[in-house]
Order: structure tokens, then C-alpha cells, then sequence
């Protein structure tokens, strides 16, 4: 039964990923938080739960992002390496903050997280290509930022390494697709981070290893690939700009509630 539930999560989380064209980590965080609420997680962990979850989850679909778009050729692997170290720094700092936030700070950050994604999504926000890509320094110092963001809301760094590198001034085929595989790392690092900081937790779920709850890994994976090809599908047949401003209506909601809750 529970398993059902988790598959219904993949599910959901990989058409909205499709649709909206977006990583799972904005859709699975709050489901993942919906469906531990009714199975009586203890809420002491259960933020840090999804998170964990979330990232590890992406360890699958970053692979097969990356790979596809490594053969079209639109990866910008110096870029990919300027970041990468900066991405597993900000990776380990994020999840070591996650860990050790209180649950309900925790949850107040995730939803103003989701906020400002709603704005920048709902608004059409983009930063000007005013620059070239820095030196190996800003590359890293970048990549720390990503990745602490990244890791500390479970997210894949997509909403935020495609607004750095198109301010770069990198065209938005190379920037989609250096962001897929800047996903690998944060998700790597990420999992295996919460792994550690999880491991040997008070109150933590059957089947758990650490911040990583794998009856909801299995389920989200399972579904959320072949769900997601759905969603891409009938994205075709809305408006680009319609499909921003619905999610951006589903993060403003998310956000709402998860600030609601923590106060």
C-alpha cells in the first residue's frame, strides 16, 4: 500500500516535471512532505527526509538527462568543470545545514525557496547576457552557491545554474544542458551527504538509510521517468508562457503553505 502511494508521487512528480519543464525537486519535496504527514513520520525529520529523498531520486534522471544531452554536443564541459568543484563544496555545506536546521526553519526556507522561483518563473524574469563566463574562481565561487541551494532544498540546480550561465552569456541550448550535468554531482554528492548526516537519527522510518527513505526512491523512480515523457508531450500543446504562470501559481500555493506552517 504504501509503496501505491509512492508510485502515485512519481507519478504526479514526473508529468509536473515534464509539463513545466522544471527538475522533480519543487514537485517531490512538498509530496514527499504531504504523504509522510499521513504515514506519521515523525516531523522532527521528515523535511530532511524529502530532501534527502529528493536528491537521490535525481541521481537516476540526471544521468539520463546528461547523456542525452551529451550526444546532441550542447554541453559546455569547461564550464561543467569550472563549477563542479565549487557544486560538491556546496553540496556537503548545504546538506551538513539541512541536517542541523530546525524542522520548521528548515520549512520556512524551502517555502520562501518556492517563492521567489514563483516570481522569477510567473514574472519571465531572466538576467541580462551582460557577461562573459569568469575565471576559474567565479566559476567555483558559482558553483558553491549552486550547490549549497541546491542541496539544502533538494532540488537538481536547474532554476538556478541556467539563470547564472545565460547571464554568462551562453546560449540557452548549452545552459539547459551544462545545467542537466552540473544535476550529477549535486545528486551524487547530495544523496550520499545525507546518507552520512541521516545515518544513526532518532525517529527515522523503516527502510531508511540516513535522510534517504527508499520504499519513496523506488516508487518516485519507477514512474517519474515514462510520466515525465507525458507531461512533455502535452506541454507542446500549451503556451510556453501559460505553463510558466500555472506553476508559478502551484509554487506560489506550495510556498504559502510551507511558510504558513513553520510560523
Amino acid at each position: 500500500m504504501v509503496l501505491l502511494i509512492y508510485l502515485g508521487v512519481g507519478a504526479i512528480a514526473g508529468f509536473a516535471a515534464g509539463l513545466f519543464g522544471v527538475g522533480g525537486g519543487l514537485v517531490i519535496v512538498p509530496a514527499l512532505m504531504m504523504c509522510f504527514s499521513v504515514l506519521a513520520v515523525s516531523p522532527d525529520i521528515a523535511m530532511q527526509l524529502a530532501v534527502g529523498t529528493s536528491l537521490a531520486t535525481i541521481v537516476v534522471t540526471s544521468f539520463s538527462s546528461a547523456r542525452a544531452h551529451h550526444k546532441i554536443g550542447n554541453i559546455s564541459w569547461p564550464g561543467w568543470r569550472g563549477l563542479a568543484p565549487g557544486i560538491v563544496f556546496g553540496v556537503v555545506l548545504g546538506v551538513a545545514t539541512a541536517s542541523n536546521m530546525a524542522a520548521e526553519s528548515l520549512k520556512l526556507a524551502f517555502g520562501v525557496f518556492c517563492l521567489v522561483i514563483a516570481g522569477y518563473m510567473g514574472l519571465a524574469i531572466a538576467p541580462a547576457a551582460t557577461r562573459a563566463l569568469p575565471g576559474t574562481a567565479g566559476l567555483v565561487s558559482a558553483g558553491v552557491g549552486i550547490g549549497y541551494f541546491s542541496a539544502l532544498f533538494g532540488v537538481g540546480g536547474g532554476s538556478l545554474t541556467v539563470p547564472y550561465l545565460s547571464w554568462c552569456n551562453m546560449r540557452m541550448q548549452a545552459a539547459v544542458a551544462t545545467s542537466a550535468a552540473c544535476g550529477v554531482p549535486i545528486a551524487i554528492v547530495g544523496a550520499l551527504s545525507n546518507v552520512a548526516a541521516g545515518f544513526g537519527r532518532d525517529n527515522l522510518p523503516e527502510y531508511s538509510t540516513g535522510f534517504v527513505y527508499w520504499p519513496a526512491l523506488l516508487g518516485l523512480v519507477l514512474l517519474s521517468a515514462p510520466c515525465a515523457k507525458w507531461g512533455a508531450r502535452l506541454a507542446q500543446r500549451v503556451s510556453a508562457m501559460n505553463l510558466r504562470r500555472a506553476f508559478a501559481v502551484f509554487l506560489l500555493v506550495v510556498g504559502s503553505q510551507f511558510i504558513w506552517g513553520a510560523l
